[in-house]
């Protein structure tokens, strides 16, 4: 569906540049955006390689497990259907670990796990989605998120004075969409009358 909007959009932009004779701009805006794009992903290569470094080197050192620990009582509390042991929730919780420190590359596979995981305690249809399987969902798309790395890469790319200034409302409007995903969540399950099966 979003493909369709971009796509109306595009259109109606050529049409709207060619009825007032300015269909030039078009042509000149496409590659600009294109120069622009290619400068921008070269240079975040370098610093988010750097990044994903220093990242792999914190997971390799046990820093995502240890907070994978410090999240389980959380995660017991989110997830009280879930068993303790199960695959599941260590899937999970490794997925959470790795988006708080920044780590969207180790994430994703241990999301993907995860739901598979979840799917296998689901007891409704397989096309329905079950109550943790909708929290993970909420938690891994608002997630708290600790050091934003791209966001600083393209502030230094652009010659940011300070490319870590935000840091902190980073950490800020994260931990916010993360808490309103927790309390939407709890209060649709109450809407609808869901509950852990």
């Amino acid at each position: 569906m979003v493909n369709y909007v971009w796509l109306a959009m595009i259109i109606f932009g050529i049409i709207v540049a060619a009825v007032n004779g300015n269909i030039e701009a078009v042509t000149r805006a496409a590659f600009d955006g294109a120069d622009a794009a290619v400068k921008i992903s070269l240079g975040l290569i370098a610093i988010i390689t750097f990044w994903l470094g220093v990242m792999k080197l914190a997971e390799a050192a046990g820093l995502v497990r240890a907070l994978a620990w410090l999240v389980q009582p959380v995660m017991r509390f989110l997830f009280p259907g879930v068993p303790k042991e199960h695959p599941a929730m260590g899937a999970m919780m490794m997925n959470l670990s790795a988006n708080i420190l920044g780590l969207g590359n180790a994430a994703t596979p241990m999301g993907l796990i995860a739901m598979q995981e979840l799917q296998k305690l689901n007891r409704r249809r397989s096309d329905t989605a079950s109550d943790a399987m909708c929290t993970f969902l909420a938690l891994n798309t608002s997630c708290i998120t600790l050091i934003p790395t791209t966001i600083i890469g393209i502030r230094l790319l652009y010659g940011s004075a300070d490319p870590t200034a935000v840091v902190g409302p980073t950490i800020m409007a994260t931990a916010f969409s993360m808490a309103v995903a927790i309390i939407a969540d709890r209060m649709l399950r109450k809407i609808f009358g869901g509950r852990e099966r």
